[in-house]
């Protein structure tokens, strides 16, 4: 123990460690808040009393009062140069809202880039942006943000979030080009933000301008990269008096109609149905700090369709949340990682156990949960404390079981009542330090369980920001029986705790990890959680270089070593040493990089699917697994990116019988065509092979199948090949900054084809089994989202969206392993259709207030 523990010191202090991933469309990570050493910048507002016509021209008088800032320094590519061609921007204010007025000199009309695109992208672009930290707590904010050509982006800045894009409020904004500079107009309501009623106020403030001709990123008030955090880095608006927040009052109703057309249909049923829809968002704010959210009978009919892919893995596939309640202002509930927004309106819990009599099956089984309505009350008070309620309503869902002798139908309860939710505390506190408590619940009518999660969090950094320790504790209870029996719940109690001490400043930053899951930690009813009973700790450390020498911009290395036990019993799992580089060229803006990892022999608990864990474990190789990847220059019309890796396995010798060498082969490749500024290409190629990968048998064993009946009871392995190639094709036409149209295609196909198996014994042993039944299997999807979408007022817009969707899953004799009998099967397969419109049509109480 003396001798590992030497040696991951050892390695944290030599090795080198990944920085955050940070969008090239963005600015920094927000998460930390101390203060800056050097002197905050500040810019004074003047209040008005006359109108501002937002036009993008700035030739109201008024504009001249106003104090200008400007000499902003770059970022990116090259940290601390101050800018040639000047940005300058002025701020006003009256009773409504806040205006800002800025104008970017540049050297030519040519080189400003005015890519257009759907709102919050950010292209091949010029952009501005204003960024408001209004509760002054350096800890969260929000950004505001328009193109060259119009289009608008928004964002809420938080340490649980980050930047979070998918924030959205309700603002204007207006550009123009004149000669060689572009004006950007911004009007942004006080309704779209949150301060406090104090008569004279204070803000955090922050500028950027990106001229995408040179890929320059500059800001206002310098934010230094080796600095942790961003939303610390800001300067300060002065002159904010009698502010008033206004009622926040608004309501966003909709209306929808479908058409659906499935060949699928059972017997008996229409195979072409239409619905229509109604209800409606609300928004109300509370007082100037909270802001109730409702949405009531939602639709989430016209959201982009799942990414469906064949599990082979003991765990659960995790979803990308399309819907927007689900994704805007989330921040707080986001705290802890104990909230997972698809477990909400999600499959049914009694899915896949309808129980069915003989000569019964099943005509109607749906596969979601229809919310009844959502809520969310969140904000942040000026002492630094946010609170949000999250809460949640679904109601019974059943599925339809008919006789096929009689024709008599019934119903079967497959997801009864139930109420989802979610209690924040987040408390801020300064030197970027924090404590949160979290707790989620999960309340089902019926003689079924329930589930509560709570958390306490906490981070703690000294006074220059350099330093940071960090750590968790949570408890899960559930209580009841299992959902259709009689059975109590098996994990009623169980708990997890992480704690981590590390250097998150400078050029060279580090840090040690531990966290614990208890076997019996269960989150999953309104959480995620892949596996428990680990025991984990891992080290890290990462340099980085970030202004430009010899022909680079930055380079950064990374490393980290990881050890992972079995919580109960403590045995041993896996361990591995990682190591990963990547810089940009300064000339061409290549970027490339690698990724390194090798792991020595380990054992997997979770593969054999037995319960508790401990007797069984697949024993796999050593192995090393290598990446490596490319990215061109984004501004060309044309840009690609590749990538190609492999994982190269030891030889198991200990078996019965001379197993052939795993190996795993994957490759990427990325093209973008821009054909002009409203029409662009996107496609994606994702290949994986698997030879001689060992697992599970996918589908276990059946008692209805007499090939399996001799291997009852037994752990069944296989060896065997998966081929995996994932298409997506993209066409994005853009008419104007508020009207688009997107066509995604999307075709995914995976083989599995069995070469031998065995039988898992304890302690990971091995033996041939002469088990005969064909268990190849190959699974397809295909999809289609076409989206037009047109954003007729702040805040109104109108989707007509056609979703196209079908899959297979072939099994034994039936299974195709050659891709183009897969792609055609596929495209010949009946596929579902839905064709939808959508009217949202944005009512604010003040707008309507002055029109009466």
């Amino acid at each position: 123990m003396k001798t590992c523990t030497i040696l991951l010191l050892a390695l944290a202090l030599l090795g080198l460690e990944a920085p955050r991933a940070i969008a090239q469309t963005a600015p920094p990570s927000p998460t930390a808040s101390a203060p800056v050493a050097t002197p905050k910048r500040q810019l004074q507002a003047v209040r008005i009393s006359e109108a501002i016509k937002l036009d993008g021209v700035l030739d109201e008088a008024l504009w001249q009062q106003a104090p200008v800032a400007t000499d902003f320094i770059q970022n990116r590519p090259k940290p601390g140069p101050h800018e040639q061609h000047p940005t300058e921007v002025r701020i006003l204010y009256d009773d409504a809202a806040i205006y800002v007025g800025a104008i970017m000199h540049d050297v030519a009309p040519d080189s400003i880039k005015r890519e257009l695109s759907a709102r919050d992208n950010l292209p091949n672009t010029d952009f501005f942006g204003i960024f408001l930290d209004t509760y002054h707590d350096k800890l969260n904010g929000y950004g505001f943000i328009v193109t060259a050509g119009g289009v608008q982006a928004d964002a809420r800045y938080s340490p649980a979030s980050g930047e979070d894009f998918a924030w959205n409020a309700v603002w204007d904004a207006r550009t123009a080009q004149r000669g060689t500079d572009w004006v950007a107009e911004m009007r942004i309501p006080y309704s779209a933000i949150r301060f406090s009623t104090a008569e004279v106020q204070q803000w955090g403030l922050q500028f950027m301008r990106r001229r995408q001709a040179l890929r320059q990123d500059f800001f206002w008030s310098e934010v230094k990269p080796e600095v942790d955090g961003f939303v610390n880095q800001w300067g300060e608006l002065t002159g904010l008096k009698g502010l008033k927040p206004p009622l926040r009052l608004s309501l966003t109703p909709y209306i929808s109609g479908y058409v659906n057309h499935n060949p699928l249909n059972a017997e008996g049923t229409r195979r072409t149905t239409t619905s229509f829809n109604g209800g409606a968002d609300v928004k109300w704010g509370i007082n100037e700090s909270f802001t109730l959210d409702a949405t009531l009978v939602p639709d989430f009919g016209q959201v982009q369709s799942d990414n469906q892919v064949l599990n082979l893995s003991p765990f659960e596939v995790q979803f990308q949340e399309n819907r927007q309640f689900f994704t805007e202002g989330t921040e707080l509930f986001n705290k802890g990682n104990l909230f997972y927004s698809r477990r909400v309106g999600a499959t049914p819990i009694g899915f896949y156990g309808v129980g069915l009599a003989d000569n019964e099956k099943i005509v109607r089984n749906p596969a979601e949960t229809r919310l009844l309505n959502a809520t969310k009350i969140s904000g942040r008070t000026s002492k630094g404390l946010g609170i949000g309620l999250f809460n949640a309503l679904s109601n019974d869902v059943y599925a339809t079981v008919r006789n096929t002798e009689t024709g008599e139908e019934r119903e079967v309860l497959t997801q009864p009542f139930s109420n989802y939710n979610i209690a924040v505390l987040d408390q801020s506190l300064k030197n970027n330090s924090y404590v949160s408590l979290i707790n989620t619940n999960v309340t089902r009518w019926g003689s079924t369980y329930d589930a509560n999660v709570t958390g306490g969090l906490f981070r703690f950094a000294n006074k220059k920001n350099s330093y940071a320790v960090d750590g968790s504790i949570v408890y899960s209870r559930r209580r009841g029986n299992q959902f259709g029996s009689d059975e109590a719940i098996d994990d009623q109690n169980g708990f997890k705790y992480t704690v981590g001490v590390g250097k998150i400043s400078g050029n060279f930053t580090w840090g040690f990890n531990h966290r614990i899951e208890s076997d019996h930690y269960n989150p999953n009813d309104l959480g995620i959680l892949f596996g428990n009973n680990n025991i984990t700790q891992s080290a890290y450390a990462n340099y980085r270089i970030f202004k430009p020498f010899w022909k680079v911009n930055n380079m950064n290395f990374y490393s980290e070593v990881g050890h992972q036990l079995l919580y109960r019993p403590t045995l041993f799992q896996n361990m591995y040493f990682y190591n990963g580089f990547n810089t940009t060229f300064t000339k061409n803006f290549l970027q490339v990089g690698y990724d390194f990892m090798h792991t020595p022999v380990s054992h997997d608990f979770f593969e054999p699917r037995t319960f508790p864990l401990g007797d069984y474990y697949v024993r796999v190789p050593a192995n090393t697994d290598w990446i490596g990847f490319l990215n061109s220059d984004t501004r060309k019309r044309l840009s690609v990116g590749v990538n190609a890796g492999a994982t190269y396995y030891a030889e198991d010798e200990r078996l019965a019988r001379n197993r052939p060498r795993r190996l795993r082969y994957r490759a990427g490749f990325y093209p973008r065509f821009r054909v002009n500024d409203h029409l662009t290409f996107r496609y994606s190629l994702d290949w994986s092979l698997q030879r001689n990968q060992i697992g599970y048998v996918n589908g276990g064993l059946s008692t209805d199948e007499y090939l399996d009946l001799p291997f009852q009871g037994q752990i069944l392995l296989g060896r065997r090949n998966v081929a995996t190639v994932t298409n997506v094709a993209q066409v994005a036409y853009t008419f104007t900054n508020r009207m688009s149209f997107t066509l995604r295609l999307r075709h995914y196909t995976s083989n599995v084809r069995y070469q031998d198996f065995t039988v898992l014994k304890e302690d990971g042993q091995e033996f041939l089994a002469d088990y005969r039944r064909n268990r190849d299997n190959t699974y397809n999807a295909f999809n289609v989202d076409a989206v037009y979408s047109w954003w007729f007022a702040p805040g109104s817009q109108v989707n007509i969206v056609w979703k196209n969707a079908g899959n297979t899953e072939l099994l034994a004799e039936r299974a195709t392993p050659q891709y183009f009998d897969n792609f055609n099967n596929t495209i010949n397969t009946p596929h579902n259709n839905s064709l939808s419109v959508k009217v949202l049509y944005y009512l604010d109480y003040l707008t309507l207030r002055r029109r009466r």
